[in-house]
């Protein structure tokens, strides 16, 4: 089972890709992430961290592991769901997927 998602999934995202849709949907989900402000929390939360951990004690990657479940946390539900109708709706217009 596990398998046949995996399957469906790189299938979606190689529809995704080639149709373009995927570049449109990341397009607007920055779009409504700027607008709500989430990209100037996570930035503020990135400056915190570096002031606790220091500039020289920090990788990016270490940033971006700790940044990364609240980045996921502070999209709120409206934008979520906005981003899963917009997927349906590809979805229904290209059934064969």
């Amino acid at each position: 089972m596990a398998d046949r998602n995996a399957q469906i999934r790189a299938s979606l995202n190689a529809k995704l890709i080639e149709s373009g849709e995927r570049e449109r949907m990341k397009q607007l989900l920055r779009q409504r992430l700027m607008e709500y402000g989430w990209r100037d929390q996570m930035k503020a939360y990135c400056k915190d961290i570096v002031k606790q951990k220091g500039l020289e004690n920090i990788t990016v990657d270490e940033l971006v592991q700790e940044i990364t479940p609240k980045g996921r946390a502070l999209v709120p539900d409206s934008i979520k769901k906005e981003m899963l109708t917009v997927l349906r709706q590809y979805l229904s217009k290209h059934e064969e997927l």
